[in-house]
């Protein structure tokens, strides 16, 4: 049952985004962009460069967050908010480097509405313990 919230959870969460995304195209005029799945999508080289440097931070601190609450037996919670954190982080810096290095800067707009929709699912799936964690 555990899996399949998440995976329910993960669909919404999808199809949230894509109908904000779809909206702040029709408002803002913003043209679609072909971006191919699974791939970074780097505007220059110093963005390739600072994204590399915060997933490697990202992975190590993860890790290190992952060990205190399976093995210290810290609650979950303690590693959701880092999660958060980090993914503010990581939206932010794609945002800037679409806004400032970009030929389309209005990619910026759409980067920073995901980032406010997977936060806000996020922090209500915390505060609300919509997954039953129990912590």
């Amino acid at each position: 049952m555990f899996w399949l919230k998440i995976g329910l959870a993960l669909v919404i969460l999808f199809a949230l985004i894509s109908l904000v995304k779809f909206s702040l195209r029709k408002i803002f005029k913003i043209e679609k962009e072909k971006r191919e799945w699974f791939s970074y999508n780097h505007i220059n080289k110093t963005h390739k460069k600072v994204d590399w440097f915060l997933r490697i931070s990202t992975a190590v601190v993860l890790i290190v967050i992952l060990y205190l609450v399976i093995f210290k037996e810290y609650s979950i919670a303690f590693y959701l908010v880092p999660v958060i954190l980090l993914s503010v982080a990581d939206y932010s810096v794609r945002a800037f480097f679409e806004w400032k290095y970009s030929d389309n800067p209005k990619q910026s707009i759409l980067t920073i509405g995901e980032m406010v929709i997977t936060i806000t699912v996020i922090a209500v799936t915390i505060q609300f313990d919509l997954l039953n964690l129990g912590y």
